[in-house]
């Protein structure tokens, strides 16, 4: 029985230290061979707009940057427009290719709106947005944050009542007059002073 017991015991230990010794043999392998990602990769990755909405035909900025490094055209990326080839083209030293994506894509700057009144709360917009720019809960009615939507229309065809629609994005008036321009200025409170006073 006890020598039973010793082979048995033998064979556990002996187990125990081929399995330490072969983990600490991978991870000293895993380490002295790591290989790091391609730096070109990384630095195409780093220019496009992080939208993952793919509309440049693969399932995100990542694998489309990779795709870039391989040889594919560097124009296909609507969210991040004109801007985002021409730098693509400066950092790879070739030619900037006008944007390929539809013209009313690439003419305007498109966001998402919901129509409120019409939204069921079903979430399926909120799956589909790849940036997280629509808020609300199950069966209460979403909003699209305007500043975070990039154009993907990604969120206009899940939707079952329709109640979607891509717009021109809203811009900003660039003209600003306060109301009293005179108090505007570093000493403001001895202005104030000065006129009530």
């Amino acid at each position: 029985m006890t020598e039973a017991l010793w082979t048995i015991g033998s064979g556990v230990i002996g187990l125990s230290v081929v399995g330490l010794v072969g983990g600490a043999l991978l991870q000293y392998a895993s380490k002295a061979f790591k290989v790091d990602g391609n730096p070109l990769v990384d630095s195409i990755d780093a220019l496009l707009p992080q939208t993952q909405c793919g509309q440049c035909g693969h399932p995100g900025c990542k694998p489309y940057a990779e795709a870039i490094a391989n040889g594919e055209p560097i124009n296909r990326c609507p969210p991040g427009g004109q801007e985002t080839v021409d730098r693509l083209a400066n950092l790879l030293g070739v030619d900037s290719l006008p944007l390929d994506a539809d013209e009313t894509t690439a003419d305007q700057d498109l966001v998402a709106v919901i129509i409120e009144e019409e939204c069921i709360g079903c979430t399926k917009c909120i799956q589909a947005c790849p940036v997280d720019a629509i808020v609300g809960a199950a069966k209460l009615m979403h909003t699209v944050i305007v500043d975070d939507c990039t154009g993907c229309d990604l969120c206009v065809d899940p939707c079952p009542v329709d109640c979607i629609d891509m717009v021109p994005r809203p811009k900003a008036p660039d003209y600003w007059m306060p109301d009293r321009p005179e108090i505007i200025s570093s000493d403001r409170f001895g202005q104030i002073g000065m006129q009530h006073g």
